[in-house]
């Protein structure tokens, strides 16, 4: 089968995307803090890399299998980051300018489950609403449509935090009470 030089290029374009999808996954696991899952995954992420180099190692003279490597890594990237989009692992905080008091923002998202901490601020062009809301990844875009729809002038920015500690929003979340 190998012999195939078409197959060869398919395998090896296959084994490519699948080893870069789980570095790219490893990765973010890392960085959420999953070690075990994540060293549980780089003992299958090296394999299958020792697999597909060995395939094109042992057949350098066929630059075709070269560029189905080059291909398959840049593909296996898109993949993963798509898998990790869908994973939606950790938590984002967003934060939020106002100027629509009387529409509650701030209620409106409590009672949908986000955890919601306001305050008066002052802008150049007058008194708003500051918001600050944490929320599973998973739920971004659920927040983001429920912001909009309700202020579609409303200032946005998200981050990821680092680390969470205390609050009664964060053992809510650890019981898994959020949105039920």
């Amino acid at each position: 089968m190998l012999e195939n030089g078409f197959m060869m290029v398919v395998i090896i374009l296959l084994i490519n995307i699948v080893y870069v999808s789980f570095f790219t996954i490893r990765m973010i696991l890392t960085l959420k803090g999953q070690r075990y899952l994540a060293a549980g995954l780089s003992m299958v992420e090296v394999v299958i890399y020792v697999l597909g180099l060995g395939l094109v190692l042992n057949n350098l003279n066929e630059v075709q299998n070269l560029i189905a490597y080059a291909v398959g890594y840049g593909i296996g990237v898109i993949v993963g980051m798509k898998i990790e989009e869908k994973l939606a692992l950790g938590y984002i905080t967003v934060n939020v300018i106002t100027k629509e008091y009387d529409i509650n923002l701030p209620k409106v998202l409590r009672e949908k489950g986000f955890g919601v901490t306001d305050w008066a601020a002052h802008g150049l062009e007058g008194d708003r609403m500051a918001l600050q809301i944490l929320t599973p990844r998973k739920f971004e875009l659920k927040l983001y449509e429920t912001i909009k729809s309700l202020d579609p002038k409303a200032f946005i920015i998200s981050y990821e935090p680092k680390a969470i500690h205390g609050g009664f929003w964060v053992k809510s979340v650890k019981r898994g009470k959020l949105f039920s």
